[in-house]
């Protein structure tokens, strides 16, 4: 399309979208006829020139929220209301809560720290373009190797970064590494150790809350840990795990037995982060959320109502 047509196209969409003219003034300013006006908008449209996006209302289970927050001295919490729907439809609706969540905090120059998994790609296909002067935008662990472009790490981070017109800066290496000396000389490597700079420097991280369960495991299925393993782990009393940290329903930190270190923030760092924003939802993750609220490592939630109100009943049940 060259620029005088595009131009056209935009004149028009501005006067009908943003200005609020109607068709029929429109075309009494532009000298055009109603018909071609209208002919027009659906162009604009067709071309990409106007963009619509509809905002359907998320329901909230605003008694639950309020109670989580009490019982755990949350900063935040948003529970979106259950349907009878598959948990891929749930886990779009809370990601669509947590980018709204994320939005209200942005401001000029924030650090946005992101760790990785399917809640946080929902959040990504959630988010709308706001620009950000000055907006940074993080990797928080390692993710290389993982076989799940989707939901991997790097990606998230150059997609909302794109879409704060920010920088995004991530992290080439993998979550975890089973040699020192690699890991050593990793961290000498001068973007790598930018990056992990910056990690001190979050204003703000979205993380995701991971469970040991094998069949929504993000670890088992980004290739990193097998389903045995998993196993293994659920045996030991882990339940879940903030940025690759491993906690028991008690919150308590557990080192894991694989061979490994790390490579990413640590637990000091994010526990002085200002808001980290947890996203989980589905009752079969109710403990890894509580134990992963009990951990300290996060001090927000989005998740929903089965989620929540399965929380509430292992609390009781203790």
């Amino acid at each position: 399309m060259d620029n005088d047509r595009y131009e056209l196209l935009a004149e028009v969409a501005s006067l009908y979208y943003e200005e609020g003219l109607t068709q029929q003034e429109i075309s009494v300013r532009l000298q055009y006829s109603r018909s071609r006006i209208s002919r027009l908008l659906t162009e604009a449209q067709k071309e990409g020139v106007v963009e619509i996006h509809v905002h359907h209302p998320i329901a909230r289970n605003q008694s639950l929220e309020a109670r989580l927050q009490e019982i755990f001295k949350l900063k935040e919490a948003q529970v979106c209301q259950s349907r009878d729907e598959p948990y891929a439809s749930m886990l779009h609706r809370i990601g669509a809560l947590a980018a709204r969540m994320v939005s209200q905090h942005l401001k000029e120059n924030i650090t946005i720290g992101l760790s990785w998994g399917a809640a946080l790609s929902e959040m990504a296909n959630a988010f709308r373009p706001i620009h950000c002067p000055g907006a940074r935008v993080v990797q928080l662990i390692g993710t290389v190797g993982s076989v799940d472009p989707i939901t991997d790490g790097p990606g998230l981070v150059r997609r909302i970064a794109s879409l704060l017109d920010g920088r995004a800066y991530t992290l080439a290496a993998p979550w975890l590494i089973e040699n020192k000396l690699i890991r050593d000389a990793l961290l000498e490597d001068r973007r790598l150790k930018e990056t992990l700079e910056l990690i001190k420097q979050v204003n703000l991280a979205v993380v995701g809350i991971g469970t040991v369960k094998p069949e929504q495991s993000s670890l088992v299925r980004a290739g990193y840990i097998t389903i045995e393993q998993a196993r293994n782990l659920s045996a030991m009393g882990i339940v879940g795990d903030v940025c690759g940290e491993q906690f028991d329903i008690l919150g308590h930190l557990i080192e894991i037995p694989m061979a490994g270190y790390i490579f990413g923030v640590k637990v000091t760092s994010l526990r002085q982060v200002p808001l980290v924003i947890g996203i989980a939802g589905g009752a079969e993750k109710a403990q890894a959320i509580l134990g992963g609220l009990r951990s300290g490592l996060v001090n927000a939630l989005v998740t929903d109502e089965g989620a929540a109100l399965e929380i509430i009943k292992l609390l009781e049940s203790e």
